[in-house]
Parts: C-alpha cells; structure tokens; sequence
C-alpha cells in the first residue's frame, strides 16, 4: 500500500461519497475528512431556510386573501361589521373595513415572519451544533422576567388588537371611554388619542379601557328636550312640536340628509316646579345626532314663541298677575 492511500481518511475510499470526491479534488486530508458533515449540514440548513420562505410566503399569501376578503366581502366576515347602509365600494364603510382590516393584516404579517424566522434561526443552530439548551433557558428566565416587568404593555398591546378585530371604534369616531370623551384621532396597538370638547388631547392606555361608549357606530338617535309652563295646552305643543319636526326631516327638509326615521313625539318627559318637559326623538346618521338636535331645538322654540306657548318659570320666581 502506498504512502498516499495511508493518508487517505478511511470516508476517501467510499466512492461516491463527498469525502472522496473532495479528497481527489483538494488532496486535503482535513477537508475531506470533514466534508461529509460540511456538506450535509450546509444542505439541510439550505432546505431549512428555503422551507421557511416558502411557509413565510404562502402564509402571507394567505392573510393578504383573508385581508382583501374582509374588507371587500360581505359584513358577515371575520372582522363584522354593524352598519347595514350598502354604499358601495365608496362608502364610509367600506373604507372603514378597508382601514382595519389592512391594520390588522400588518401585524399578523410581522407575528407570522417573526414566528417562522424564529423556529428556522432555532433549527439552523441546532443543526451547526450548537447546545440550544443553555440558549433556551436563559431565554426563558429572561422572558418571565419581562413578562413580569411588562404585565401593562402586554395587556395594552392584546386589549389593543382585540379592540381593532372587534371594531370598537376607530379614528372620528366619538366615544366615551370612562376616563375620557372625545374624538379618536389615532388608534395603537397601546395608546389611543382623544381630543375633547375643549380641544385637550387624551392618551388612554388601551389595557385600561373597561368599556367603551360609540357615538358613531351605525346610527344615532337626536334627543330633544322642550320645556314649556305649567299654564300651557300640551296636547298642543305636542302636536306643534311633531309638525316643526316632521317639516324640518321630511323630504326637502334641512335635515331630511341626516334623518333615517320619522321623528317619534313622546309626550311629558318629566314635570318640576318649573315646568313640563316634552321630549321629541329621531333616528339618525352615526354623528349627526348634535346637529339635528340643535336644528329641532331652534326651530321648534321659533314655533313655540310665535304660538304664545308659555316657558318655564324659573324656580323661585312668581310671575306678577
């Protein structure tokens, strides 16, 4: 046996395999001799990472399909949808759905990358022999101790996505949110921005929100208040009150736009020392309620006054005889 073949390593007579086959190329002993493992691993970490391109895509792929459905299809899909009022691909709720749903596309395309970039990175170490085992549990000690330290975001960022899929609210919308009333300005997945009536701007921590009151999901009711003496004929004021209405939101009307319904004359609201108070209400759009209250109101005090119905007393005032 010559010198040569006693330098050969034992895997450079197999034919065929990478050991032979990089021993005749390089004459190297110490590459041929790791080649096989070289080889293998770097072939597996290829398949490795081809196949997380391919999951990461056809995942995308798929939310991308759910996305486009949601926010074209009917109101019955995922993310639900309150408003009847068909308008089309031009409506506002349509870009409403629109909005959201691509919001939340967004994410679930960043946690499905994160996740499957995560196992793959995993199985790559694993495969150059790396001890994940020791990786694992200081990973581990490290998320409890963020988890511990980090209870509020967590729970603002959950409270944060549960508010987008369940479509509390969203930006113009006003709402009440307990601590604070306003309009939303900006939703996040851990704060969302009100600005009030007084034009202060609001952070609400979205974990701390316990209930959430929508003035402009899909429709509104105007309710308007009219208070009359104690001398005046209510069977007239009512049927006074229901015709400047009814003239006000009929068709041609300057709220016929925003009503949806009739408006309903409810009688006597409630009675004081100062008067009787009459309450008329009406069905309309989602944030319009204000406007057709202050209309109704103006134009049914015109009516009042030019029909000699008599206001309220003041409490603790005695009109002279």
């Amino acid at each position: 046996m010559t010198a040569q073949h006693l330098a050969q390593p034992d895997c450079a007579q197999q034919d065929g395999s990478w050991c032979a086959r990089i021993y005749r190329f390089t004459g190297s002993d110490m590459v041929a001799r790791y080649s096989d493992t070289v080889v293998g691993a770097g072939l597996r970490i290829l398949l490795i990472l081809l196949l997380a391109v391919l999951i990461r895509w056809l995942a995308h792929r798929a939310i991308n399909r759910l996305t486009q459905v949601t926010a074209n299809g009917p109101p019955a899909g995922l993310l639900g949808q309150r408003d009847t009022d068909a308008g089309g691909g031009n409506s506002a709720t349509y870009q409403r759905r629109a909005a959201r749903a691509r919001t939340i596309g967004s994410v679930l395309r960043s946690a499905s990358t994160l996740v499957v970039y995560g196992v793959a990175a995993t199985m790559v170490l694993d495969e150059l022999g790396i001890n994940l085992g020791p990786i694992l549990a200081s990973a581990g000690i490290v998320g409890v101790a963020l988890g511990f330290g980090a209870q509020n975001l967590v729970k603002d960022f959950l409270s944060g996505m549960f508010m987008m899929v369940e479509d509390q609210y969203g930006v113009g919308d006003v709402v009440d949110l307990g601590e604070a009333t306003g309009t939303v300005e900006a939703v996040g997945l851990r704060v969302t921005t009100l600005r009030d009536i007084n034009g202060t701007v609001w952070y609400v921590r979205n974990g701390e929100v316990l209930r959430v009151g929508n003035f402009n999901q899909g429709h509104a009711v105007a309710v308007v208040d009219l208070p009359v003496g104690h001398g005046a004929d209510l069977t007239a004021a009512n049927a006074l009150a229901g015709q400047v209405a009814a003239r006000l939101t009929d068709e041609g009307g300057a709220l016929e736009p925003d009503v949806l319904a009739p408006p309903e004359v409810l009688g006597v609201e409630s009675i004081t020392p100062g008067g009787v108070t009459l309450r008329i209400t009406v069905k309309v759009r989602a944030g319009r309620q204000w406007a057709v209250q202050r209309t109704l109101l103006a134009g049914i005090k015109e009516a009042f006054a030019g029909a000699g119905i008599p206001p309220p007393t003041p409490t603790g005032f005695t009109p002279s005889p």
